[in-house]
């Protein structure tokens, strides 16, 4: 048989950086929009890493017209030199070799970030051209990089030109400009918000550095969009900035920091009165959205210190139980931060922290910091608010007991609270089976004729679930949609929440397009991210996308799910008549066209429900689903299209 020899000569070689573009989602995960935006974190982790480390106070982010983006930090600069090894320039080395940097043996920098640790070389490898600029002693160095095809085959990142004095310079640091490279990345854009978000949060991390953020993207006749993010207080701005729409218990938020010997932990934390706790971890600047070892010695510690207050002070007597740590972190917001070497991450996506000593480090530093704080008489009056809402919610706690073990229960799905509502599906396997979660009993009826009984369930809400955001535990699990969701999905909630548990793979909201179904959907993803979030962070929840619009026409009907695919539709139509209908609800559907447009997986639309800043999540959740009017009024005017007119009004 042809080609059945298998030789030496056979072996491919892939040479410099050209592994990285044949496996992209190795080094980046995906090839999609949060790919391509890894390109810039890691040119932005280097020049981040730069500053914190004490070498530079401002790194400028710029985004152009052609999709490009440029890094800049007025740190030491890359080395120019030659490498002794290498017989490149320092520069060469960043950009061409993977893995290589001047953060493996801590003598350069005391703590660095960065998502995975491959390094810069990296983005030029997946990058159409890149340019670096070294302002040092007093010289401009410049040196290019580019990805051309030679020979039918693409030589990923390799230098254009040697690195080469361009002039004299007044400034110092280091200057990346790069575009994706399109064959890569497609269509892909850089999105402002996205970005925009995480150099926030960078500068909330660390306190006094300067980040600025251009988008040049815009007509020659408007000014550029220029964010500018400092903050001389750090987490205690960041808190402050998570809490704006929330009451709060006392004005400013509790502040700690120390130190030991290569490890740095920073807290800040205030109570509102709202129900649940909001915690927000991070390691060398990388979000730890999983938690790990540092939030378990923050947890223990705040809950040692508190109750030991709380009987030095007399809120508990000799005979009184100790309060449980969820008791005094109901209402908290807290922003936890520590600094390490040799980090080691656990977890699906490597978001949480598994290094065991940081537990006790966290937990020692925190107790002394916390006893400090609250046995200074001025802080007396926060330090009795804290402990009389934990009071509070200890009892909450216990009239909510009875309620919490019916949500604990592993239901069958014949539980009582199913009964009449959930329409199961046949097969038992969870890995493919579909919870469709229906607004109204109309389009339930629809979903259940329509579905496919061996892998699809269908379970109709029959009114709408109360708002997480604004309700008790105790009042949230005595309504029957909730519990009934809670029911069908088997996994428990809070601390009992148990993936392992998981009856459905997909959990997909189909909701109609209207201010209801909107509202609807925002509930269900509110109470997910309260008492459910390992179903999102672990990609469990969907949203299903029903079309917006009916196309007829003799030869048959076509479906449109936007205002683009719809002129798309009637530009293929031509001149030929057609009627045209937009769908008010998923009630209008017939099961076979629920089936067809919305149920059916070779052909559906779902948007996955994902996490990519649980802080800016908090953030507007807290806006939008919160009590404060002022906050919501702001999001609305600021992102709302008031004039926005539909492809369907103006063919009506």
């Amino acid at each position: 048989m042809a080609g059945n020899e298998y030789k030496a000569d056979d072996i491919e070689v892939l040479e410099g950086l050209d592994a990285v573009r044949v496996r992209p989602g190795m080094y980046i995960g995906t090839t999609g929009s949060k790919g391509m935006h890894h390109l810039l974190w890691e040119i932005v982790d280097n020049a981040v890493d730069e500053v914190v480390n004490g070498f530079g106070d401002t790194v400028e982010v710029t985004i152009f017209e052609d999709n490009s983006a440029s890094v800049f930090d007025n740190g030491r600069g890359i080395p120019v030199d030659v490498h002794p090894k290498m017989k490149i320039s320092g520069v060469e080395v960043v950009f061409t070799q993977l893995h290589a940097g001047a953060k493996f043996n801590n003598d350069n920098y005391n703590f660095s970030g960065g998502l995975h640790g491959v390094g810069a070389s990296v983005t030029n490898a997946l990058s159409e051209w890149l340019l670096v600029e070294v302002h040092k002693d007093g010289k401009l160095y410049r040196q290019e990089f580019h990805s051309p095809e030679i020979d039918g085959k693409i030589k990923s990142g390799i230098r254009k030109n040697e690195i080469r004095c361009v002039k004299d310079t007044d400034k110092r640091g280091t200057y990346v400009k790069f575009l994706p490279d399109p064959r890569v990345f497609l269509d892909e854009k850089f999105s402002i918000d996205v970005i925009s978000k995480r150099l926030r949060e960078i500068a909330f991390l660390n306190k006094g550095i300067k980040i600025v953020l251009t988008d040049r993207r815009v007509k020659p006749d408007d000014e550029f969009r220029v964010f500018e993010y400092l903050y001389a207080g750090g987490l205690r701005d960041f808190v402050l900035f998570l809490n704006d729409s929330k009451d709060k218990l006392y004005s400013e938020p509790i502040f700690i920091e120390d130190k030991t010997d290569k490890f740095r932990m920073t807290l800040s934390f205030q109570h509102t009165d709202g129900y649940t706790e909001s915690i927000f971890s991070y390691v060398n600047n990388i979000p730890t959205t999983e938690g790990g070892t540092h939030e378990t010695g923050f947890k223990s510690a705040i809950t040692k210190v508190l109750n030991d207050s709380a009987r030095k002070k007399g809120f508990l007597k000799e005979k009184d139980s100790n309060l449980q740590g969820e008791d005094f972190r109901e209402g908290m917001t807290a922003v936890l931060a520590v600094s390490m070497q040799n980090v080691q991450f656990e977890g699906q996506t490597k978001t949480k922290l598994g290094n065991v000593e940081v537990k006790s480090q966290v937990e020692s530093l925190v107790t002394a910091r916390l006893e400090e704080y609250f046995a200074d008489n001025m802080n007396r009056p926060t330090l009795d608010k804290i402990i009389q809402k934990a009071i509070q919610a200890a009892k909450v706690r216990e009239a909510s007991r009875l309620a919490k073990e019916v949500a604990r229960q592993k239901n069958s799905m014949n539980n009582s609270n199913l009964v009449g509502k959930l329409s199961a599906c046949t097969g038992r396997n969870a890995a493919i089976n579909e919870l469709f979660i229906v607004e109204g009993d109309s389009a339930g009826g629809s979903a259940k004729q329509g579905r496919d009984r061996g892998f699809q369930a269908i379970l109709p809400l029959r009114g709408k679930p109360l708002n997480a955001e604004k309700k008790r535990i105790d009042q949230i699990l005595s309504n029957d949609e909730i519990r009934s969701i809670i029911s069908a999905l088997g996994t428990g909630i809070l601390e009992d929440y148990d993936s392992k548990d998981l009856k459905y793979d997909k959990v997909i909201i189909l909701a109609d397009a209207d201010q209801d179904g909107a509202h609807i959907r925002a509930i269900l993803l509110t109470f997910f991210f309260r008492y459910m979030k390992g179903l999102i962070t672990d990609g469990h929840v969907y949203v299903g996308m029903p079309p917006l619009y009916k196309v007829s026409k003799r030869d048959g009907v076509r479906y449109a799910y936007n205002d683009e695919e719809l002129k798309a539709v009637i530009k293929e139509t031509g001149k030929a008549s057609y009627q045209l209908q937009r769908y008010k609800g998923l009630g209008e559907m017939n099961p076979e066209q629920l089936w067809e447009t919305t149920m059916n997986p070779s052909n559906r639309s779902l948007t996955r429900v994902g996490i990519e800043d649980a802080a800016d999540a908090e953030k507007i959740i807290s806006v939008l689903m919160g009590d404060a009017v002022e906050p919501r009024k702001r999001y609305i005017y600021e992102y709302a299209d008031f004039n926005k007119v539909t492809l369907f009004d103006t063919l009506k």
